[in-house]
C-alpha cells in the first residue's frame, strides 16, 4: 500500500522477476495485481508463499483494496523518500487497513524508496525509523531503480508471517 507513485509497482516487478526487470516507463496502476511467488524465509528451512496485491494508491480503488484487505497477514507500506506527504499519508494507508483487521496485530515493514535520489531528500531515515516504531512496524529503506536493498522488505514480511505461522500452530497445540 501507499500514494501513487512510490514505487510499490516497480518493487513487486522487480520482486517477481528476481531484480531482472526495472520498468522505466513509469505506468499508474489502475486497479490490483496479483503477484504470486515463493520466497525461502531467512534463517530457516521453511518458505513462504506471498499473495502480494499491488494496488493502486488512489481513494477511487480503496473500495476493491477494502474487500482485499478483508483478512491480511502482512502489510508492506511504501512510501517515496523525496516526497513528504507520501510519508504523512502513511498514517492513512495503516488506518485503513486496521480498520479492516480491527484486534487483530498486522505485522508489517514501512519502506522508504527512491534512496537514489539522496539529494532530493526530505524524509529522514530516523524520523521515518521512529515513525515505523510508534506504529509497530519494521523499517528498511531501498533505491528499487538502483536494485539496492530491494528483496529486504519481503525478506523481513516472510520473517514477519513465518513468526506470526508458529505463533498460531503453538497456540492450536496448545488447545489440543
Amino acid at each position: 500500500a501507499g500514494d501513487p507513485a512510490v514505487g510499490k509497482s516497480a518493487l513487486a516487478q522487480m520482486f517477481r522477476s528476481d531484480g531482472a526487470h526495472f520498468q522505466k516507463n513509469y505506468t499508474l496502476t489502475t486497479g490490483i495485481e496479483l503477484l504470486v511467488k515463493a520466497i525461502s524465509v531467512p534463517e530457516t528451512s521453511d518458505s513462504v508463499e506471498f499473495f502480494i496485491f499491488d494496488s493502486a494508491g488512489k481513494d477511487l480503488f480503496s473500495e476493491m483494496l477494502e474487500k482485499l484487505w478483508e483478512q491480511p497477514n502482512v502489510l508492506c507500506l511504501v512510501y517515496d523518500v523525496t516526497n513528504e506527504q507520501s510519508f504523512d499519508n502513511c498514517d492513512k494507508w495503516l488506518e485503513k487497513l486496521r480498520a479492516q483487521a480491527v484486534g487483530v496485530h498486522i505485522p508489517g515493514v514501512l519502506v522508504g524508496n527512491k534512496t537514489d535520489l539522496a539529494d532530493r531528500r526530505v524524509v529522514e531515515q530516523q524520523q521515518a525509523q521512529e515513525w515505523a516504531e510508534k506504529h509497530g512496524l519494521e523499517y528498511c529503506e531501498m533505491s528499487v531503480k538502483e536494485m539496492k536493498n530491494f528483496e529486504a522488505p519481503f525478506h523481513i514480511l516472510a520473517k514477519l508471517f513465518h513468526q506470526l505461522y508458529k505463533e498460531k500452530v503453538e497456540t492450536f497445540h496448545s488447545l489440543a
